[in-house]
Parts: structure tokens; sequence; C-alpha cells
């Protein structure tokens, strides 16, 4: 069997475990933990238990009577590994060690959910149509993100799989699957899973997730995960009963116990993480990950854990391109650094600093951390131009600096957007940006979003304008429930318009089922709404075909001030073929005398209209001529595109004159 995991660089004074000769087999897994069915029969499973003196594997279904129980051989540093004969694909199991019975750390599928036995799952059974997949490169990508459970009615990997064209011929690229690792409950947004390896039982069978992969290859998309590295939820979690070293007390984490990347005992560890990101790409043939909240990932080793991640996502992808991604709320541009420019060697960023610009734009509210912006038009220019507003400056709100130097990155190494899960849910009613907006404005800022250098992202539903909001959700037991929702509550006191008495108790309540419901989209609003869904097309399709913003170059746009509520940003070509886009938020502006270069035509050339976001067709009312003899004139509300047209050799003879 191929191997597609290579143990991480020793730890000073740890030892890492090979892959091979595991318990004196000679038997050579893919990856080192794990239930691994064996090519002549028999499965192989290797676990790290350094708590335990002895560890069985309790074989066959939870029910009546004893299950079968075959002792593994130990190890050296806690790891315990043999091969069972009777243990097959479809069965299920569990560790038994001196402290009681437990489902696998490294569990391929659990069908019961966290607190039932693991299965054991072979994946060499599924059968690929992908071989010529090339994979996700970092340039040229539009990203969509999702929730499984939420993007279709019936909250599946087969259901979400019929849309998958559709969303191909919009012009997407890239999936953005939110988390996915088994969690406890009947539905959650993913970032409390426990059991990192399992994707959840709740969307199908591991079958069904390769399917929906295996599909979006073939129809042009690649698929990224979001992976939860930085805590454990809070029920389900066994992995103490294993190893207290799991976790680390030298940090303080917002969510639970952070892990321990860097102490004692942080190998296995450290193992653990990094074959995890390497069996998505393997084994389901995943195009890249997206790191949720990197700053509460702590790691003081000279080898930081970010830096064994990508290694081994690339090294498990061969020849195919991967696409890794972070969330940094401290904006951290070493994450997306080069390795030999002393950075982890990440892809991309998301910029909360434009969605906050652009929001506070758009809603006229600037309450809690968006009190940071103006949404002024010189923000806007700076995130288009340089990625981060923030790279050092002081924060008002955080009472420190916020951000680090960026202006190294190339432009597509900020993935901005206007929605994302996060932002829609940190609100009172989860209300989407076209019912807080102008239909104007937001169909200004979303030719902003979809031509600019950055990276664009959608979140589901966003490009038909979708009427389903997306709220907090998570069915905890009856004891976290409440618990959850009075910490959601406190999160959101940071609004004072939350905070008041008369809007708390209009909070869903973050447990219950018709929350969840609510969340559903409705795909035959792509039909009602189809306005906005044309623009979003047409956008994407003039971002696709068009020269000049198909390939952003950096240091290739300038940007610059018009007015109180407006901007200019140009994008220079290398054949003539430079492009203009006008933005006016405001009232209708007449420049009458306009000093700004960034306006002024190439010799021998006009400004020629291309595209307009007032056209009927998007629900606009129609724009007036930009150019005039009385000078620009450009609509309120708006976004206008300009290209660089030849004159005619009459024209230019006038000109001349």
């Amino acid at each position: 069997m191929k191997v597609a995991f290579q143990a991480p660089p020793r730890t000073a004074g740890e030892g890492v475990h090979s892959l091979s000769g595991s318990g004196g087999s000679k038997y050579q897994r893919r990856l080192p933990i794990g239930a691994e069915p064996v090519a002549g029969g028999g499965t192989h499973f290797r676990v790290w238990a350094p708590r335990s003196r002895h560890v069985k594997v309790q074989l066959g279904d939870s029910g009546p009577g004893s299950p079968r129980e075959f002792e593994l051989g130990a190890e050296s540093d806690g790891y315990f590994s043999g091969q069972i004969a009777e243990a097959h694909p479809g069965m299920r199991y569990r560790y038994r060690l001196d402290s009681g019975s437990f489902p696998d750390p490294a569990s391929r599928f659990q069908p019961e959910g966290p607190h039932g036995p693991s299965q054991i799952v072979d994946p060499s059974t599924f059968a690929w149509t992908d071989g010529g997949w090339p994979g996700v490169k970092r340039s040229g990508q539009v990203m969509y993100e999702l929730h499984i459970g939420t993007f279709t009615r019936e909250g599946t990997w087969a259901a979400a799989q019929e849309q998958l064209e559709e969303l191909a011929n919009l012009g997407i690229t890239v999936l953005e699957v939110m988390p996915v690792a088994e969690f406890p409950g009947r539905f959650g947004w993913g970032y409390d899973g426990v059991d990192l390896f399992a994707p959840t039982r709740l969307y199908g069978f591991p079958d069904d997730f390769r399917r929906f992969i295996d599909h979006a290859h073939r129809v042009g998309l690649g698929v990224i995960l979001d992976v939860v590295y930085n805590h454990f939820g809070p029920d389900g979690n066994f992995l103490k009963n294993f190893s207290e070293d799991y976790f680390s007390t030298r940090y303080k984490n917002e969510w639970g116990e952070p892990i321990n990347f860097d102490g004692k005992a942080s190998g296995p560890v450290r193992e653990f993480f990094c074959a995890n990101a390497a069996y998505w790409i393997d084994e389901y043939h995943l195009d890249g990950l997206r790191l949720d909240a990197t700053q509460q990932i702590f790691d003081a080793s000279e080898d930081n854990i970010h830096t064994a991640i990508q290694r081994q996502v690339r090294r498990a992808a061969g020849s195919r391109a991967t696409l890794l991604v972070a969330e940094n709320e401290a904006q951290n541009a070493t994450l997306a650094r080069a390795a030999d420019r002393g950075g982890y060697g990440l892809d991309a960023l998301w910029n909360d600093d434009f969605h906050h610009a652009a929001m506070v734009a758009l809603s006229g509210r600037a309450d809690a951390y968006y009190s940071d912006y103006t949404g002024s038009p010189q923000e806007l220019v700076s995130s288009l131009k340089r990625g981060f507003i923030y790279q050092g400056q002081r924060s008002a709100w955080q009472h420190q600096p916020r951000g680090s130097w960026s202006f190294d990155l190339a432009p597509e190494q900020f993935i901005n957007y206007l929605q994302n899960h996060d932002q829609v849910a940190n609100s009172l009613s989860g209300l989407r940006v076209h019912q807080l907006s102008s239909p104007g404005c937001l169909r200004a800022l979303t030719a902003v979003l979809l031509l600019g250098p950055a990276t664009p992202m959608l979140f589901q539903g966003q490009e038909f304008a979708a009427s389903a909001p997306f709220l907090y959700f998570a069915d905890h037991n009856p004891e976290l429930a409440p618990l959850v929702a009075k910490g959601r509550k406190s999160f959101l006191s940071q609004f004072p318009g939350i905070a008041e008495a008369e809007s708390l108790p209009c909070l869903a309540a973050p447990h219950s089922g018709e929350t969840f419901a609510r969340c559903k989209l409705d795909f035959s609003e792509r039909a009602k709404h189809s306005s906005v869904y044309q623009l979003h097309r047409d956008l994407l399709r003039l971002r696709r075909e068009d020269p000049i913003f198909s390939e952003p170059r950096p240091g290739a746009i300038d940007g610059a001030v018009l007015g109180p509520e407006a901007f200019v940003v140009r994008f220079f070509g290398q054949q003539n073929d430079d492009r203009l886009l006008l933005v006016n938020l405001g009232t209708d502006l007449h420049l009458a005398v306009f000093c700004e270069p960034l306006l002024a035509g190439l010799p021998g050339f006009n400004w020629e209209l291309l595209w307009s976001s007032e056209s009927p067709k998007y629900g606009g009312t129609g724009a007036p001529p930009v150019l005039g003899e009385d000078g620009w004139r450009i609509a309120g509300h708006a976004a206008l595109v300009l290209a660089a047209s030849p004159r005619q050799q009459k024209e230019q003879a006038e000109h001349q004159d």
C-alpha cells in the first residue's frame, strides 16, 4: 500500500514512530494511527495510549453480551499496535484501556455518533474517476463557502452533489466546506468536532463524501475542507483517557483546552494532526484545507505545526496542486509567506478588514469590532491595493496594534468576502447583507468583490439573495445547551443594539431544531431573485473572460478617492487595455473638473462603458453616460466598468486639433 504520510521531525527529547514494523509486524501503514484494512485480510490497528499498560480491541457491535477482545502489542513511547485477522471493513470496534472502553481517536467513521463504537472503513474500495484532475492552484479561483447541513433541504452529501454543476456554471471554482468532523447531536456548525478523522454520520457515509468530491472534480470544481486544529468540542472528546498530553497548560484558548504542539510528549500529538491533514488529501482527494482560527494554535517549536501540516498536505497530494487557507483574527501574514522567507508556507488568508470596511459602508453600522472602520472610499481602495488595512497600526477597539506587514503578499493571497458563516451569524437575526443595505450599493460592492484583485468568496445563497438567515445552531446535550446559549448571548452583547433588554430575548436558541431549519436554502429563489443571480453570473463571466480582470498582477492596480463616497480603481493592462472601476456609494456625482490622473485616458484611446451595475437586468434604473461635454457623471449607488477603446481616425484628428 502507498504511504501518504511521513512522520514529522523529532521534537527535542521525544521519539517519533516509524510507519512500518509496528508491534513486530512488517505491515506498512498509510497513516500512523487508526484501523487500516490489510490487502491480504484482516485489519491493522495502531493507537497512542501511554496512560494504559494494556490496550485491547473490542470487536463487534454494541449490545448484549461481551464483544470479542484482542490485545495489541506495546511499542515504545506509549503506542500499541497489531493486526487482527478477524477484523474486516464494516465491523465496529472500541479500544479497551485501563480506564474503560472508548472509540478510536483516529476513527474513520462513527455510525452512532461520537459516543458509539468506531467502524472499520476501507478507502480502497471506492472507484475514483478523477485521475486527470490537476488539483487547485492559488491563483484564478472563485471560492464558495457552504455548510452541508443547510445547503440543501435534505442536508446530505447526495443532495449537495446535485447542485455542483449549477455552481460550476455560475463561475465558482473552489468549494470551501465547513467542518465535517464528527460531533454529537442532530445538527451544528461543525466547529466542535471530536473525531477529526470521521466525517459526520449526519450527512451520509464516508463514500458519499468521496462521491461528492469525485463529482465536483468531474464538473470542474475543487473542494477544500475547513478543519479545526485549535480545540476539541466539549462533548464526546475522550482523548484524555488515552493521554493527557494531547492538551497544554502553557496557553489559554478561547474555546477550551489548547492543543499541545510544543510541550512534553508533543511528538505524537503533532503526528496526529499532521496525519489528519494528509488523510483528507490522500483518502478523500480533497484539494486543500482551510485552517480555522489559527490565532488559537500555539506552537513555539522551531518547526511550526503550520509548516509541518503544509508539508504533509503537499506530500500527500503528489503532483496535484493544493490550496491551504488560514483564518487568523490577528492577520498574521507570516502564515501565508513562503518558508524560505521566514513564513509557514500556507497559500492565502481570510481578509476581515475588507469585510468590515464594506459592511460599514453598506449598513452604516460601526459598533463593536466594526468601530475601527469608517467604510470610507479610502479604506476600500487601500484594501484592494494592499490586502489588509491594518498592518500594525493601533486598533482602538482592541487597544493594541492590529495586523502585520503584508505588502509582499500577492493579491490572490487575500480572500475577500461580503458574507461568511461567522459574519452573517454575528447579528441579532442572522440577516443577509442584501437585507441590511440598499440594492444599488450592494450591487456596486459586489462588483468590487468579484472584479477586485483578491480571491473572492461567496457564502451559500449569497448569489441569489437567499432569504434564509444563517444563525448559530448547535444541538448540545441538556447540560451544555443552556451554557452555550448563555455564552452566545454574552459574545453578541458586544454589539450595543443586541445588548438592549428588548433585543436579547429575540436571539434564536442555538439548540432549537427550528433555528437549524430556518437556515436551509431554497433554490427556487434562483428564479425568484433572477436579477441578483444574473448579476453574479455576469460579473464572474467578466472576471473569467476579460484579459485584465482574469489575471490580476501584483502592483498592477491603483486607486483614488473621487468624493465623500466615491472612488476609482484603475487596472493596468500590458497592451493599452486598461480598465477603470468607478464606484459611487453616495448620490449622483458630477466631476466638472477632474484633476485625478487615474482618470486620464491612454494616448489614442477613449474610455467606453463595458459594464454597469445599474443595468435594468440587475434591477437597476439605468445610468446616464459617464463622459459628456460638461465632465464626468457617476450615478449614485452604482459601479461602472470602463475599458480603453481605440479612437477612430477622424476622432483622433479632432482630438489633436
